[in-house]
């Protein structure tokens, strides 16, 4: 259905894309761009008109929020019609040929993008990383490809450029969050499949891009192992423990310690791992990617807290990382004016 029907499109800049014949809608202005964002966000689900205030202006929205929402509203559909006259979607008039799809509804208390047979990039990212992990165990070589087609959707960070509101910014976090999650995948699956040779440059940069995401620490002294460098696999844990004591002060979790303590044995095969690492009350692979809190799930809750209590310890340790930055870019600049400051007076 995608290669006919229109594309909603937000993992990387928010966009619309017409797979018939390749054009690209790209709303002009920020507050376009967001809009349609939300509306996309939350497909064919009626969006209140005080959360898109809320999402276009934050704590200073104009005296007239609804008249401007609306404002905005009309000048995305009348965006949104223009390339798209002659949709599969379209109704057809004998006397008029084709009309423009409308895609933007009002509600009584807000406005609803109603899809029809159009599709959204993330939901087409969602299927294919489900049917990867759903042949994992039986057919890694397929996995492989399905979880790289997957994150092949990928333009660049998702809601590039409209990250401003909550629901935009905790969506874009939520995403990314999905994205590494199926990297994970991924590389267990290449890992497993019949040609695993070649990971360790990759996942080594993975795990230096990510130091507080063991999964690819753990994943890195797999395939050093499986390379025939053992020391180097145990020199990976110590630096992982090294760099969580000295940073946050805690230890390496039962998973990399696992699989160090293998390591230590000299087991002889090459260590073998689960096919993912289950969060406490995550259910079957249907549950990879749990929606959102509204629904009344104990094992979806509990999923979703421990997701946000390992996303909480990554960004107390990315906080630091840039006080620490910033604090040494601040020396530095102060550091020219003190000179002048002391220089004698002519």
């Amino acid at each position: 259905m995608s290669g006919v029907f229109p594309e909603f499109r937000v993992l990387g800049p928010v966009e619309v894309h017409d797979p018939r014949t390749g054009w690209r809608v790209v709303p002009p202005g920020a507050k376009q761009r967001v809009l349609l964002a939300v509306l996309v966000i939350e497909a064919n689900r009626t969006v209140a008109t005080e959360r898109l205030a809320d999402e276009l202006w934050g704590q200073a929205p104009p005296r007239r929020a609804a008249n401007a929402v609306q404002a905005h509203v009309a000048r995305l559909r009348r965006l949104l019609r223009s390339p798209f006259a002659g949709a599969p979607l379209a109704p057809c008039s004998a006397a008029t040929g084709p009309a423009p799809p409308e895609w933007i509804f009002t509600g009584p208390a807000g406005y609803v993008l109603q899809l029809g047979k159009a599709t959204t990039d993330t939901e087409r990212f969602r299927r294919l990383s489900a049917e990867g992990r759903a042949v994992a165990a039986e057919d890694p070589d397929r996995a492989a490809e399905l979880l790289g087609r997957a994150l092949s959707l990928w333009r660049g960070p998702a809601l590039a450029d409209c990250r401003g509101g909550p629901l935009c910014a905790a969506e874009a976090d939520r995403l990314e969050e999905q994205r590494l999650m199926v990297l994970e995948a991924l590389y267990e699956a290449r890992l497993r499949s019949s040609r695993p040779d070649g990971l360790t440059g990759e996942l080594e940069r993975l795990a230096e891009e990510h130091p507080l995401r063991e999964r690819f620490s753990d994943l890195l002294m797999v395939a050093l192992h499986q390379a025939g460098r053992r020391s180097e696999a145990l020199a990976v844990y110590e630096r992982v423990r090294w760099r969580l004591a000295s940073e946050i002060g805690v230890e390496p979790g039962p998973l990399l310690r696992d699989r160090h303590e293998a390591l230590l044995r000299h087991v002889p095969a090459p260590p073998s791992f689960p096919l993912s690492p289950r969060e406490p009350g995550r259910g079957q692979d249907t549950d990879f990617f749990p929606e959102r809190l509204d629904r009344d799930d104990a094992r979806t809750g509990e999923a979703e807290m421990a997701r946000i209590g390992r996303r909480l310890t990554e960004l107390s340790y990315e906080l630091r990382e840039l006080t620490r930055r910033f604090e040494t870019l601040a020396a530095r600049r102060a550091a020219p004016a003190r000179s002048l400051s002391t220089a004698p007076g002519r």
